[in-house]
């Protein structure tokens, strides 16, 4: 077997996939906490889609690891089936994406409507925010305040907690913003990266001068047990096989399938925008290394994974070249994994929830939801009705339900301008302007009442390539009444025929 990888770029490779460890630590780590998984899950996952996924892949410059998109499927089913039946789910899910791959369905993400697509990213924001939000207060899990009383809620906020999440939330928005480029060489520091050294200073200082409010142990990130290689491995952890027999692990791994695909392939499809090179990366391809990632990611006790545009941007804006880049973001996160893991539980949960409330905001911009809105209400209603279902019932739902709300858009659309109707006197011109199928016989019939008696009817379906044969049906009987109504009807190339039925004729017209 030949080597996945070229070293011809290696120059700007090794620094790209440093950049990326650096960005891919926080994330993978905030978005296993926030589904509810052992942080080492987010970790591992991270390592397989860099060593994994990056071999298989065949895009140049994608990153695949744990996504945002996927923590509420994931806390869901942590929480219905436990993580071990979640894990045989992702075993499952890897499956169905190479089937996926081998069908190929790699152009799956083109038939979802980008107003569907851009709901579900906005409900997945909007959850993490909401969900994020007790960790940013310092707020232990399960730990909310059973009263309502402002009171309560003051004496249950940790004020170290929420001046780490307020620096952090500043840097990254610092970073993103037109201010950030005055900050010269500093900026080239991952933002992410930033905001973990900046908390992790802003803790220990609390520490050095016995500040009267410090950080508790269950507001650190904890990898218990990671003490070197062999603690490591003996982490690892297999599937549940009694998930086989149970109908909902299925359920969850179509969900995760689903999404983890349409994810990557929106992924795959931004990063091939801002390549430098525009080089295009083969979709089929893709989903089948994904498959293999959440194969591997499942038997060995990591969270699904998917193509992440984050990741995969910071590599672009890095200077990443190939997909070593990807593999040498892998190859440090293990390497870190194995010999510092002392260090990430340094790390403020109160961090990593900032960096979380930071991604979910991206997902669900304001400014995105009022372009929407300002572009009519066939965009702005799939996208709304996506969100509501999302955040009231499940995103599977949310998003089978959007596209049932798209389609009915288009077919309203479609059933107005498939045909027009003029009447001057006791002229009448029924105009069919492209291909008509069943859905439109009322309104057909709608302008077929409106041809009085003693008139001259031109049908004219010169621009339709196909006329379903109910269409047929319904102007053949009304041809057959028109005799007693004295309707002349002049037929131009209908499906062939060019005629005149007067109203003496007896030959009604007959689909070809």
């Amino acid at each position: 077997m030949s080597f996945p990888f070229t070293l011809k770029y290696s120059a700007q490779d090794f620094p790209a996939g440093l950049v990326v460890f650096l960005v891919a630590i926080p994330l993978c780590l905030g978005i296993a906490i926030a589904s509810g998984a052992p942080p080492v899950s987010g970790l591992i996952a991270g390592i397989v889609g860099g060593l994994v996924v990056a071999s298989l892949s065949g895009s140049a410059l994608s990153v695949s690891g744990p996504a945002a998109g996927l923590t509420v499927i994931v806390l869901g089913a942590i929480n219905a089936l436990g993580f071990e039946k979640m894990m045989m789910a992702t075993v499952l899910a890897g499956v169905i994406q190479l089937v996926f791959g081998y069908l190929k369905l790699g152009k799956i993400g083109s038939y979802v409507p980008a107003s569907v697509i851009k709901g579900m990213l906005a409900a997945i924001g909007l959850i993490l925010i909401l969900n994020q939000l007790p960790t940013a207060f310092g707020i232990p899990d399960g730990a909310l305040p059973e009263s309502l009383s402002p009171a309560a809620w003051v004496q249950a906020i940790s004020p170290l907690a929420m001046v780490i999440t307020l620096v952090s939330l500043g840097i990254l928005w610092l970073w993103d913003s037109p201010a950030g480029q005055r900050l010269g060489y500093l900026r080239r520091i991952p933002a992410a990266l930033m905001a973990v050294v900046v908390a992790i200073g802003i803790d220990r200082l609390s520490v050095l001068v016995q500040a009267p409010s410090v950080l508790n142990s269950e507001q650190y990130v904890q990898l218990p047990g990671l003490d070197g290689p062999a603690a490591f491995l003996g982490q690892l952890q297999g599937p549940a096989l009694s998930g086989l027999l149970d109908p909902a692990v299925y359920m969850t791994a179509l969900t995760i399938a689903l999404i983890a695909s349409l994810e990557t392939l929106l992924s795959l499809e931004a990063v091939d925008k801002i390549d430098p090179y525009k080089r295009h990366s083969p979709p089929h391809r893709e989903l089948k290394a994904q498959g293999v990632g959440n194969l591997v990611c499942g038997m060995i006790g990591g969270l699904p994974l998917t193509a992440v545009i984050v990741r995969s941007s910071a590599n672009v804006q890095a200077g990443g070249r190939t997909r070593l880049a990807g593999f040498i973001h892998g190859a440090l996160l293990l390497v870190s994994v194995m010999f510092f893991a002392f260090m990430l539980e340094w790390i403020p949960l109160a961090c990593l929830a900032a960096i979380l409330l930071h991604t979910g905001f991206k997902l669900a911009r304001p400014g995105m939801m009022v372009s929407l809105y300002r572009s009519g209400l066939k965009r702005f209603a799939p996208f709304a009705t996506t969100v509501v279902v999302i955040m009231m019932t499940d995103l599977l739902k949310g998003v089978a339900v959007g596209v049932l709300c798209g389609l009915f858009f288009m077919l309203r659309s479609n059933h107005r301008s498939v045909m027009s109707f003029n009447k001057s006197g006791h002229h009448c011109l029924l105009r069919i302007h492209k291909d008509i199928s069943f859905l439109s016989r009322e309104r057909l019939r709608q302008y077929l009442d409106l041809v009085p008696e003693n008139s001259y009817l031109i049908i004219d379906a010169g621009s339709a390539g196909y006329i379903d044969p109910d269409i047929f049906e319904d102007i053949d009987n009304f041809m057959a009444s028109s005799r007693e109504r004295n309707i002349t009807v002049e037929l131009k190339a209908f499906n062939g025929v060019t005629a005149t039925f007067a109203p003496v004729a007896e030959k009604p017209l007959k689909a070809a």
